[in-house]
């Protein structure tokens, strides 16, 4: 696509269709109690400073003051709910994954009016490509 548009491509009337999805998960790490009270204590940790930035922007007081009130508020309840949370899976699941869906294949579309017009740059990427070869 980007040596279509580097050609003066109407890029426009291309439509790239994913065909044939596949759920791809990948194992990070695995989840011990550390883990999970660091990642809840964090996450809790960064909710709790922006709510108590935001309660200090609109108080007379200083702003210190409510900034630590939610740091700590946060840890808390961050603390909590990731025990809680991994508590109650019992061991099901002592990993943390991330998760992505890909295509099997691409099928490049394009509207008929351009097509021909496409269909020659890139004829003359692959001989070039398979000239380097």
């Amino acid at each position: 696509m980007d040596y279509l548009a580097d050609n003066d491509f109407p890029v426009q009337d291309v439509t790239i269709v994913g065909v044939e999805p596949v759920v791809v998960e990948r194992v990070t790490t695995r989840l011990t109690w550390g883990r999970v009270l660091a990642g809840g204590a964090a996450s809790g940790a960064w909710f709790g400073l922006f709510v108590g930035l935001l309660l200090g922007l609109f108080s007379a007081g200083p702003l210190l003051a409510p900034m630590l009130t939610g740091l700590v508020t946060g840890i808390g309840f961050g603390l909590a709910f990731a025990a809680v949370g991994y508590a109650s899976m019992k061991g099901q699941r002592d990993f943390a994954s991330t998760t992505q869906i890909v295509a099997g294949r691409y099928d490049v579309l394009c509207e008929p009016r351009n097509a021909e017009k496409g269909r020659d740059p890139l004829a003359q990427l692959a001989l070039a490509a398979q000239a380097r070869s």
